[in-house]
């Protein structure tokens, strides 16, 4: 994995193979294209799986994995997803309002890496989306498998402590 930090762990080992998924805004297309095969490259060198799910914007990446982590059937998520700061407020509520999704799925169980990019231009987007620069989805990747080997072994069973999704 590419970066810009000398602090990068190796990839988890896992007796299982992991399945992510990979929720993705390409509200912005080049830069989550770019994204997305970085996530998949470090994903499969893990040698988990992936799969894609669209949403339209970072907004709804919050939510489509609190969807599917309520389903059960992956292990962990990448979110993905890039906002450049435009002449109003909007920003600043995508930005932090995604953030805190993240954290509270982060807080309820869910592995999640945060691969949101959110920048100033277009030049710093192309520049955390590109692998071999700052490759925030790369690192994203990275953090939801790192997670889901601490959850692995950290072992299984709950003491009712934390926050917990709710549940129909």
């Amino acid at each position: 994995m590419a970066g810009h930090s000398d602090n990068v762990a190796d990839l988890p080992a896992f007796d299982e193979a992991p399945r992510i998924a990979i929720v993705i805004a390409h509200y912005y297309k080049a830069v989550g294209d770019a994204q997305l095969a970085s996530a998949k490259a470090v994903i499969e060198a893990a040698g988990a799986t992936w799969e894609v799910l669209n949403v339209p914007g970072s907004l709804e990446i919050g939510p489509a994995i609190a969807m599917a982590h309520r389903q059960g059937e992956f292990d962990g998520f990448v979110a993905l997803g890039c906002v450049i700061r435009g002449r109003t407020s909007h920003y600043d509520v995508v930005v932090n309002e995604s953030a805190r999704a993240i954290t509270m799925l982060g807080l309820s169980g869910a592995c999640v890496g945060n691969g949101i990019i959110t920048v100033e231009n277009r030049e710093q987007a192309d520049e955390r989306a590109d692998p071999a620069r700052l490759d925030t989805a790369g690192g994203a990747a990275a953090a939801a498998l790192h997670l889901i080997a601490l959850q692995r072994s950290l072992g299984p069973g709950e003491k009712g402590v934390g926050f917990r999704l709710a549940t129909r």
